[in-house]
């Protein structure tokens, strides 16, 4: 089998709107596992265990439930229950949500890391506690896990195919339908790797020189 610049010179526009959809997905689960992950954190510090231990079971379940599952079940087993979306938002929802049990850990973990004093000096000042948190010890903590979180980006993105067995048309769905029609596959497989080391590799190491920059 040799490779034929023809078919991925025509393959390369699909690769480009594949591209846009997997970015998409990726921008966006980032989003919600982000936010869904800092009300994880905080929930797992209220003084409530009403609120701690069925969060604590809820992040547990989705964290050792597979993402494949997890997709599987919200685009086939909802719609049963009238609930349904459409295939890149359930993607979406899919990642967003498995990857916030992960990025639960990294915030809890920098929170944890803010001194004990900061608390102190905080409560000596009268602040009140969400003032405390949204003025003294988020900004701290987030800082501290700003590498984390990317890693994380870039696992969400190298997830991100999954979604091509629900339907969403990013680039590895892009690549089935042209090896499909063309009946080489090898090129738009291919390519479609390379497009991933293209957009991960430097994210991977721009978060490593961020993770050394904010360690200093």
């Amino acid at each position: 089998m040799t490779w034929n610049w023809d078919v991925a010179k025509d393959f390369l526009p699909e690769l480009g709107r594949g591209l846009l959809i997997t970015l998409e997905a990726t921008a966006l689960g980032s989003v919600l596992a982000f936010a869904l992950g800092l009300v994880w954190a905080m929930a797992f510090r209220s003084p409530t265990r009403f609120v701690r231990w069925p969060v604590a079971a809820v992040v547990e379940f989705i964290r050792n439930t597979p993402l494949l599952v997890q997709l599987f079940f919200f685009y086939y087993v909802l719609p049963t229950w009238d609930i349904k979306f459409s295939a890149l938002t359930t993607g979406v929802i899919a990642l967003g949500l498995h990857y916030s049990t992960y990025t639960a850990e990294v915030y809890r973990a920098g929170i944890d890391g803010v001194p004990k004093g900061q608390w102190e000096a905080a409560t000596a000042l009268s602040l009140s506690r969400s003032r405390t948190w949204a003025a003294v010890i988020l900004p701290q903590a987030i800082r501290r896990v700003v590498p984390a979180l990317g890693n994380y980006v870039i696992a969400m993105l190298k997830d991100s195919p999954m979604l091509a067995l629900i339907g969403v048309v990013d680039m590895l769905q892009k690549a089935r339908a042209e090896g499909a029609s063309s009946f080489q596959y090898i090129e738009p497989y291919t390519m479609v790797g390379i497009a991933f080391i293209v957009i991960a590799y430097p994210a991977s190491l721009l978060m490593r020189a961020l993770e050394r920059r904010l360690g200093h």
